[in-house]
């Protein structure tokens, strides 16, 4: 299993970088690794592994910054490009960066191509109830009745495929649970859920609230759009920091999934530290093992163009 990583994706790379990539590698004795970078940080970042069959390297000069267009992720010498490219080509199993969501998708979409009107990152939260699978994180900041549709199918496939849940049971992100509340996307989409028939044997349980996200119970699957579920995250990772504590890492919040391109790709948080890239590196290794991206499409079907 080949994952090509990012070295110059997050905000403290690319020291995290390789050292979340040696954890990983530690962990898992299957693992072989494809460092994207310049050559002169990618040689340095060879000699710290002991196991040199296990470890490759990809020249890419340059990085797109998170404040840069994520169109500049169509550039060739950039690090994500090369590292989607490689996957693409076959060179790699999947991908994982720490680096700019938005260049990430951008390059996915143009390197593997898609099979939803919008890719979604889904994130696994932990709750006092169990795992709960929040989407859209940050893959798409629009908000529509068809978007939220889109990621409640993808998002109930992938509790299913991934966390082996039974008949997922899946809620709307909303403002209040009594019918009517919400915005139009969020109405809209809460009428279409009532009959649409879901994946998985997925139930649709209504709109939820944001306390539901860690209280869990009532819902596997909360769908949202990507600007809303994104701060909702943030916002969950600042309470546990608050707390003085962290969230489980097994449940690798930091890491997502980004569902709806053809090709196994995990978006690490921006500030992660080298736990939370190992923990995005053992997420992408999982979902290449049980062969996540053909098995999401199957159970979504035809059913993620909602009308």
């Amino acid at each position: 299993m080949r994952i090509a990583v990012d070295l110059l994706g997050g905000d403290n790379a690319p020291a995290v970088v390789v050292d979340g990539a040696l954890l990983a590698s530690s962990v898992d004795p299957d693992l072989h690794l494809l460092l994207v970078g310049p050559a002169d940080v990618a040689e340095e970042a060879l000699s710290a592994f002991a196991d040199p069959s296990r470890v490759h390297a990809a020249a890419a000069a340059d990085v797109v910054g998170m404040a840069d267009a994520p169109v500049r992720a169509a550039r060739d010498d950039t690090t994500v490009h090369t590292a989607v490219a490689a996957l693409s080509a076959g060179r790699a199993d999947a991908f994982v960066s720490a680096g700019s969501s938005g260049a990430t998708v951008t390059a996915a979409v143009l390197d593997l191509g898609r099979w939803v009107r919008r890719p979604a990152l889904a994130a696994t939260l932990p709750s006092l109830a169990g795992p709960v699978v929040l989407l859209d994180v940050g893959a798409s900041v629009e908000a529509s009745a068809t978007l939220l549709c889109q990621n409640a199918v993808l998002g109930a496939a992938y509790a299913s495929v991934v966390h082996g849940i039974a008949a997922p049971r899946v809620g709307l992100l909303s403002i209040g649970t009594e019918p009517g509340k919400g915005d139009r996307p969020r109405r809209g989409a809460d009428a279409r859920l009532r009959d649409l028939r879901l994946p998985a044997g997925a139930g649709y349980v209504g709109p939820v609230e944001g306390y539901d996200v860690s209280l869990g119970g009532r819902a596997d699957v909360i769908a949202t759009d990507g600007f809303t579920g994104n701060v909702l995250l943030k916002g969950i990772e600042g309470a546990y920091a608050l707390a003085g504590g962290q969230m489980p890492a097994d449940m690798a919040p930091r890491a997502a999934a980004l569902l709806g391109v053809h090709g196994t790709v995990v978006v690490c948080h921006g500030a992660a530290e080298a736990p939370d890239l190992a923990s995005g590196l053992a997420l992408a290794a999982q979902l290449y093992r049980i062969d996540a991206v053909t098995r999401i499409g199957a159970a979504a079907g035809n059913l993620v163009e909602v009308p």
